[in-house]
């Protein structure tokens, strides 16, 4: 069913390609949007469609650069506030800024609070968006929001293309370990944690290994790869143990800094990642990675958010 007469999509310049995927799910096309900016740096700009009483859904993920995306999000939330939208939801496929979310040291922020009270000052009447760096951020917003997984999509990948026998769902760390026990369970697959310690200042990390993985097909789970830094090496010590052959599936490619270049001469034979971050044209080049797309999901949920469904059925 057609829904042009009732919502109203934009999307930023962090993705455009994946706004077109959901608005060509929902039967609709996205709206005109000029963005541009000023001389000094400043960003313009200029919703060129009436949203007055409409739905309005901006879909901008705040990845790099995250200060410019994010900027632009608060300012197309602000023009369609002003243009007397009915309501605003932002579709925020990464949430950027998510690491920051406990004073973890003294004299340090909050950003994923600071965030989430800037895109609620900004006039966002809803977030949509998908796995949150932790649960709990939803806490840190005065306003509704969804966090869809992406474990379904990842998941049915794994079963039709990846060339596993006896697998085992590894978490590359001790935080993950609730993200990995979730694959296993829908897998029917075994669990693993790789332990990271240090048993002193300067001295190199030790990688222990919780779980039997010799003999066996390990796919590293994780909610985003950054660095890489932290994946790689959890793949070297889970093949050092015995593993026959390491994957990795991630929800946000992020890979930032030396990135592809660990992902290229790392031990694993696939990278499987979902399109909420368009690859650079770098990580486009490197033949191990695959992406899922989940602009499907998102355009589910805007199509149950915009008719008041439920959108817990995602939730899966």
């Amino acid at each position: 069913m057609s829904m042009v007469s009732e919502i109203k999509m934009f999307s930023g310049n962090a993705n455009p390609a994946m706004a077109a995927l959901i608005a060509r799910h929902l039967d609709t096309k996205l709206g005109e949007a000029r963005i541009d900016r000023f001389s000094d740096g400043e960003i313009m700009v200029e919703l060129r469609e009436n949203v007055r009483g409409r739905d309005v859904f901006l879909i901008q993920p705040t990845s790099s650069p995250a200060n410019t995306h994010l900027m632009e999000l608060l300012i197309m939330a602000d023009a369609a506030k002003r243009a007397s939208a009915g309501r605003i939801t932002a579709v925020v496929p990464y949430y950027g800024y998510a690491r920051q979310d406990r004073k973890a040291h003294p004299r340090v922020p909050i950003t994923a609070k600071l965030v989430a009270d800037l895109l609620s000052a900004a006039g966002l009447d809803r977030v949509l968006t998908m796995e949150l760096h932790a649960g709990q951020i939803q806490g840190f917003f005065d306003i509704p929001v969804d966090n869809l997984f992406s474990s379904a999509k990842l998941c049915d990948y794994i079963e039709r293309k990846l060339p596993t026998e006896d697998t085992i769902i590894v978490s590359p760390d001790a935080g993950g370990t609730e993200r990995a026990r979730a694959f296993g369970k829908r897998l029917g697959a075994g669990l693993a944690i790789v332990d990271k310690r240090r048993s002193g200042p300067n001295v190199a990390e030790v990688m222990h290994i919780i779980g039997d993985v010799k003999g066996k097909d390990a796919i590293l789970v994780d909610d985003m790869i950054d660095t890489a830094g932290t994946l790689t090496k959890a793949a070297q010590a889970v093949k050092d143990a015995g593993a026959r052959r390491v994957f990795a599936v991630a929800t946000h490619p992020v890979l930032s800094g030396p990135a592809v270049q660990r992902l290229r001469d790392s031990v694993i034979e696939r990278v499987v990642v979902t399109d909420t971050i368009p690859l650079s044209p770098e990580a486009q080049a490197l033949d191990i990675i695959r992406v899922v797309s989940v602009s499907d999901l998102f355009g589910e949920a805007i199509r149950a958010i915009h008719h008041h469904d439920s959108v817990s059925r995602l939730f899966v």
